[in-house]
């Protein structure tokens, strides 16, 4: 079985006593598991993603794929759902109904798209605005904490790297049996 990398500088009294409050299945997943970067990637984003939706949800009453469209044209006003749902992962129907939602809700308003007349881009309306406005602070103190365990030049670096993976993503396989690795 491979094991995750580990770095020898990072052993010492601080860490062991970090390991030791730690879950037993954790410990075995970071350092005995084969698929460590999943593991490690997953982890991360579910202690992020988990409390934030959960008080957007329960403070706004959008559920994770409407907040996740809103939060994009927040990011970039004038952005086609194709966009949204290329940049998020989450399946094109869960994003189209959770536009729709938005757009009855009035958070989100729809224009023609100048570059091509077929197609629609979206923008935040007033209310739509305040509500990414007011959840910034929130998901940047999150971060914070979060980050806050590492340098930061450690935090550049993690940056850095991660920017790589997520370039390199459209060379991954989206079907692994189309692959050639079901049995």
């Amino acid at each position: 079985m491979r094991r995750a990398p580990t770095a020898v500088s990072q052993v010492g009294t601080a860490r062991e006593k970090a390991l030791s409050e730690l879950d037993p299945l954790t410990v075995t997943k970071l350092w005995d598991n084969p698929c460590w970067l999943s593991f490690r990637l997953n982890f991360v984003a579910f202690r992020f993603n988990d409390p934030v939706y959960r008080w957007i949800e329960t403070r706004y009453g959008l559920v994770r794929p409407e907040f996740v469209a809103l939060y994009a044209v927040g990011l970039r006003d004038g952005v086609a759902a194709k966009n949204i749902v290329a940049s998020s992962g989450l399946p094109k129907n869960t994003l189209s109904r959770a536009i729709q939602r938005l757009l009855q809700r009035r958070l989100l308003r729809r224009e023609t798209d100048p570059e091509d007349l077929r197609s629609f881009v979206l923008y935040l309306t007033g209310p739509g605005r305040a509500i990414f406005e007011e959840t910034m602070p929130l998901m940047i103190q999150q971060q914070t904490a979060m980050l806050s365990a590492l340098t930061d030049a450690e935090q550049r670096q993690l940056c850095e790297l991660m920017d790589k993976l997520v370039i390199a993503s459209p060379t991954w396989p989206n079907d692994l049996e189309k692959e050639g690795t079901a049995s």
